[in-house]
């Protein structure tokens, strides 16, 4: 009976996992290094304010002063400030897009958005934003503006506008009473000064 030892029965065996081996440990540290030198590229190659011509090469040709083109009149005399505007068309009661594309904001001058409201903080004029667009369009469809470049607004260029007649496009809205003067920005630059 010896020989007929009964066996006994083999419990499975538990396996416990092996921890795995890291195989390429320098991947991460490659990896790591990677995102550190394209973020560090990034700041220095980021386009400045100051560089105008790597943000758009075209932008610079936008902005140029043409003195040639300046038409003649008393308020209009050439400056490093003054530039043409050839409207082509009227965005809104404050807002206007010049032929070559670069779109002129009009200085301490504020209408209502074309649905009517008024940004929070902004100054809120009691006219329609139809009838604000509608007398900037009467003031500046079709025709050639002397603008003074004030300041940069959403990459629109803040300005004083002039038409041929000399008649300060800015003054002659806030006259309409379809818009009102922004304080704040009509101290750094008063308009009306005529």
């Amino acid at each position: 009976m010896s020989r007929l030892r009964r066996r006994r029965p083999r419990l499975p065996l538990l396996r416990t996992k092996r921890p795995r081996r890291r195989r390429h440990p320098w991947r991460f540290a490659v990896a790591v290094a990677g995102v550190a030198a394209a973020a560090f590229l990034t700041v220095v190659y980021w386009p400045l304010d100051d560089k105008l011509e790597r943000l758009d090469p075209r932008l610079e040709q936008m902005l140029a002063v043409e003195p040639e083109s300046e038409p003649e009149s008393g308020s209009a005399a050439p400056t490093a400030d003054r530039f043409v505007c050839d409207v082509a068309y009227v965005n809104d009661g404050d807002t206007l897009r010049c032929q070559n594309g670069t779109r002129i904001r009009l200085h301490a001058v504020a209408a209502r958005e074309t649905d009517e409201t008024c940004s929070p903080g902004h100054p809120c004029p009691t006219a329609s934003a139809a009838s604000a667009t509608a007398e900037l369009r009467r003031l500046a469809s079709n025709r050639r503006l002397s603008c003074e470049r004030i300041g940069q607004s959403y990459n629109r260029v803040t300005a004083i506008c002039w038409t041929p007649a000399d008649v300060e496009i800015n003054c002659a809205m806030i006259r309409s009473g379809t818009t009102v003067v922004w304080d704040r920005f009509n101290r750094e630059r008063a308009i009306c000064r005529s």
